[in-house]
């Protein structure tokens, strides 16, 4: 994926109602919210987010086909778009699942255990994260390797 892309797609995750409030002044800009909610994907709402200064980091992922990564949370908001692919996210403690495509965004969840898998081909995503330095994206569950 070009650079270029990588940064429209962090502008529109990171700032949409900067780029909409400017979208009238400005003809032939358009801007879509991909997501915005108080809560995650499996319904469960966010909390605070880390006290400290904020840190934004955006991460470019490419899983293989077939790929099951492992149970893991995440202590900071997030939110992912899929660029390519598919991808089924699963809440382990209800066994919600959800399925995710290419040119679809979704708002991640904190705190809970979960996972992705992809199917018959890779799936890349974009994910931002909005957290403190020093603060992990991800952690693996116990027991769990970490994968990136």
């Amino acid at each position: 994926m070009k650079a270029h892309h990588l940064a429209v797609v962090a502008v529109v995750l990171a700032s949409t109602s900067t780029i909409a409030s400017n979208t009238d002044s400005q003809p032939g800009i358009k801007a879509e919210v991909l997501v915005k909610s108080t809560q995650s994907w499996n319904g469960k709402p966010y909390g605070r987010y880390p006290d400290g200064q904020p840190e934004l980091t955006v991460l470019h992922l490419v899983l293989p086909a077939h790929t099951t990564l492992p149970w893991h949370t995440h202590p900071m908001p997030n939110a992912g778009y899929i660029v390519s692919g598919h991808l089924t996210v699963e809440d382990r403690a209800s066994g919600k699942k959800r399925v995710m495509k290419a040119g679809e965004a979704f708002n991640e969840q904190v705190g809970t255990e979960h996972r992705g898998t992809t199917d018959d081909e890779p799936c890349t995503i974009i994910v931002t994260y909005a957290g403190t330095p020093g603060t992990p994206v991800s952690v693996p569950a116990a027991g769990e390797k970490h994968e990136y």
